[in-house]
């Protein structure tokens, strides 16, 4: 059986790993791989090579680092059907969404590749007397990035180009269910002439992710997952010094309302709640249907829902995979029984999907619930799977206080063909991406990502140019040259005028 190493100074490294983890191909549910749980000495070991090859790295001037990215960016471009290849043999998404996430992350690199400008600091002359102010912004040091399963290329992609551009070096942590992906950029990286131990790859479990929350060589730690580890997250890494970003979960809402276009918004709203069968902290796992819309509008998402291919995610016409083991899958069949049993109406039901030949895979069809009580666990909680949960609301005021009231703000989208109930919504809603008509409103990676509430802890969002304030400090420097003029010195505060 194939075994997965870490990756660390410029190598594939095995150190005295601690166990190894099964990795499984949620298609078949057969464990193909087996990855290294990296122990205390490996991650002191990483973390030292990355200390001192970020001394350096901080050095190596501007127009080299982005020399460096142009090239990353091609490799990345040139290597994408190997990439998207490990994404579905070991996430279960379908090979096109693949190719997606990379384009997705690949743009975080287009940003980087400018970070020169990003790095920008600003300069007056004369505050007082003589004396001039300037500002710029060194890196941090070393960054640590814990990421999740569900976009393997992506979401690391989001944190390693700026974090690395700004010069710091960067340890990545990747979910245990998808490693390839990482090791398949750290090569990509030391083919771009990366010097070695900028970039390191160490993995593990959540043990793993302990010994860096409290790693005294870790300056800085980007994290996305779940809400209840965003806080562990937060309070364990600022409890030992560190600057922490945390991304935690979601539950994005969609208010329809009863002007729009339902046979628009039905094929938008379908292809948000189930690509990568739901499996994205941007997914449209809830809509607020206004005004009487919702009978309409679960049969319109019927109608497109019904159309999806599921199946393996290299197979021919495949447009949702599996969802990634059979846990997920029983937590959110019980999701669906529990709703059901509350009195929602099941539009559409995905729960007794089963694929010939991948009887063993974790397969669910889309689900369509309407009428969904609000306290039913399928509403409120993040499903993160192919369900489509139909809420109904009298009125606007209703709809956007149901949004508001959510525990979560990550993103959040109206349907509508009026300009001013749009212009409204975006000013009244609770979160941190907004989309008119649009129902996944992740924002291109020179904006931010990121959202409120329990969806982010912290006060950076990821990428664009937060992502370049959170991996870098700021210094402002006064200085004045007594060969120009010779002023007096004061024991007084004032400033000369």
């Amino acid at each position: 059986m194939k075994t997965i190493e870490h990756w660390v100074d410029g190598a594939f490294y095995t150190g005295s790993p601690t166990g190894r983890i099964g990795v499984e191909n949620p298609a078949t549910g057969e464990i193909e791989a087996e990855l290294l749980q990296a122990s205390a000495a490996d991650l002191d070991h990483a973390v030292e090579v990355a200390r001192r090859a970020q001394q350096e790295w901080a050095k190596v001037p501007l127009a080299k680092r982005v020399d460096i990215m142009f090239k990353m960016r091609q490799l990345v471009l040139d290597h994408s059907d190997e990439l998207a290849r490990s994404i579905v043999a070991e996430h279960g998404k379908n090979y096109s969404d693949a190719i997606g996430e990379l384009q997705r992350g690949r743009e975080t690199l287009d940003f980087a590749c400018g970070i020169n400008a990003a790095l920008k600091g600003e300069h007056s002359f004369d505050i007082s007397r003589g004396v001039d102010i300037h500002t710029l912004r060194q890196p941090v040091g070393v960054v640590a990035g814990i990421c999740p399963f569900n976009f393997p290329a992506m979401v690391p992609m989001w944190m390693h180009p700026v974090a690395i551009a700004t010069g710091n070096a960067f340890i990545l942590k990747p979910a245990s269910p998808t490693p390839t992906a990482s090791l398949l950029t750290a090569e990509l990286y030391k083919q771009a002439g990366l010097p070695d131990g900028v970039f390191n790859v160490v993995s593990g479990d959540r043990t793993t992710v302990e010994k860096i929350l409290e790693h005294p060589g870790i300056d800085a730690i980007s994290f996305v997952g779940s809400t209840p580890v965003a806080h562990i997250v937060q309070n364990v890494g600022v409890t030992h010094g560190k600057r922490v970003q945390a991304l935690g979960g979601a539950n994005n809402h969609a208010i329809v309302l009863p002007d729009a276009d339902l046979d628009f918004a039905a094929g938008h709203i379908s292809a948000a709640a189930f690509g990568a069968a739901g499996e994205r902290c941007m997914a449209l796992p809830v809509v607020v249907a206004v005004g009487g819309v919702g009978p309409i509008l679960a049969e319109k998402v019927k109608a497109h829902a019904e159309q999806i291919k599921v199946g393996p995610g290299m197979e021919d016409g495949v447009q949702m995979g599996p969802v990634i083991s059979a846990a997920a899958k029983k937590r959110i069949v019980g999701l669906i029984d529990d709703a059901e049993s509350r009195g929602a109406s099941v539009v559409l039901d995905g729960r007794s999907l089963v694929i010939e030949g991948h009887e063993n895979g974790h397969f669910l069809g889309p689900t369509v619930l309407d009428g969904v009580p609000l306290e039913a666990p399928v509403y409120y909680e993040e499903v993160f799977g192919p369900v489509l949960t139909i809420v109904h609301a009298d009125s606007y005021a209703q709809a956007i206080e149901i949004v508001n009231a959510s525990e979560f703000g990550n993103g959040a989208a109206i349907f509508t063909n009026d300009g001013g109930m749009a212009r409204r919504f975006t000013l009244d809603v609770e979160a941190g991406m907004v989309g008119v008509n649009v129902p996944i409103p992740t924002p291109v990676a020179y904006y931010s990502f990121g959202g409120w509430k329990e969806s982010l802890l912290g006060d950076h969002h990821i990428h664009g140019p937060e992502g370049v304030r959170f991996y870098t400090r700021g210094k402002a420097i006064t200085s004045r040259w007594p060969s120009e003029r010779t002023y007096a010195a004061t024991m007084s505060f004032q400033r000369e005028d």
